[in-house]
């Protein structure tokens, strides 16, 4: 294609990624009987506290995102380096991609459109291994807090307790060592026959030190946390009978849960909410309140960052000539 068609194909490329998800987002909205249980749940509490409330939740999801966009800058520090700013414009176009799209796959797309075209292979790659990171941490908090969910609520006899307490320790271990040992991943594909002409993109996996793995799975750590006291302001704030630490196990849960299934990002609220409100049953009545506190996390998170995105898809380079700033 010449330089022209070039041009054409990818702003009409663009203007269809956005058109398509903001009719997908409006769709999704306008049906959501949730969204509007919520509205009507805070018609009865004061317009002051709502805006105080709410703001924080909103700051925090900025910062949820800032941090990743940190982390990504992080994670491409042997592949390209790309400024704060650049990595905030990609993370937040992966958002726009991942909200129409299996398993947040288009994320990958959304992001990597803007690095230079040799690297963008590499760059999946390496935001696969910030995935893990903050898969490992998921997969922790939830194990644990499932532990003793179970304990608290099913009932088993001591001795099984004990061996599930003991898989789930096993389980953690196995991720953490995982992680710290990521380049064994690379070893094994390079075993394989059938990927070892690939290792130029994969070997990547290979350049991160344990110091490296351990900052980047700090940011994990911190993102976890904004997100968990996002969902914590909320349940706390609208069914405070609810006992701090049992929001905590409950919320843990619920992201574990959430990570094993397979979902598209727009349709999760389904997913969430039924995880919500299943789990939250054992700790409270309410619960058309669990499902309303849900839903509005899935909008500060999900839908508002994905909106924000639709302005910088216009910045991709899909074709390698995009301006560097």
């Amino acid at each position: 294609m010449i330089a022209k068609y070039k041009v054409i194909f990818s702003y009409l490329l663009k203007s269809a990624i956005v058109t398509f998800a903001f009719w997908i987002i409006y769709h999704k909205l306008s049906s959501n009987n949730n969204l509007k249980n919520f509205r009507d749940i805070l018609s009865g509490i004061p317009t002051v506290e709502i805006i105080s409330v709410l703001t924080v939740v909103v700051l925090l999801m900025l910062l949820n995102w800032g941090l990743e966009a940190q982390k990504w800058k992080i994670l491409l520090r042997n592949i390209e380096k790309i400024s704060l700013w650049k990595a905030i414009e990609s993370v937040f176009c992966g958002l726009t991609w991942a909200v129409f799209t299996p398993n947040r796959i288009g994320e990958y797309g959304g992001r990597i459109f803007f690095l230079s075209p040799k690297r963008r292979i590499i760059g999946v790659v390496a935001m696969a291994v910030g995935n893990i990171g903050q898969m490992v941490l998921t997969n922790i908090f939830g194990a644990l807090s499932l532990s003793i969910f179970i304990y608290r609520f099913v009932g088993l006899d001591y001795r099984l307790n004990y061996a599930l307490m003991a898989l789930s320790a096993m389980f953690c271990l196995f991720f953490l060592i995982f992680f710290f040992n990521i380049r064994w991943l690379n070893g094994i594909l390079l075993s394989m026959r059938f990927t070892r002409k690939y290792k130029k993109f994969y070997s990547i996996l290979g350049r991160y030190q344990k110091k490296e793995l351990f900052t980047i799975l700090l940011f994990c750590l911190a993102r976890y946390a904004v997100f968990s006291t996002q969902y914590f302001i909320m349940f706390y704030w609208l069914i405070p009978e609810i006992h701090y630490l049992d929001i905590l196990m409950m919320v843990c849960i619920l992201f574990f849960v959430q990570s094993t299934l397979p979902s598209l990002d727009l349709f999760d609220i389904g997913v969430r909410s039924v995880t919500a409100s299943y789990f939250f049953s054992f700790v409270t009545r309410q619960d058309v309140s669990v499902i309303a506190c849900t839903a509005s996390i899935w909008l500060i998170n999900i839908i508002i960052p994905a909106i924000l995105g639709s302005y910088f898809v216009f910045k991709l380079n899909f074709f390698g000539n995009i301006q560097r700033r």
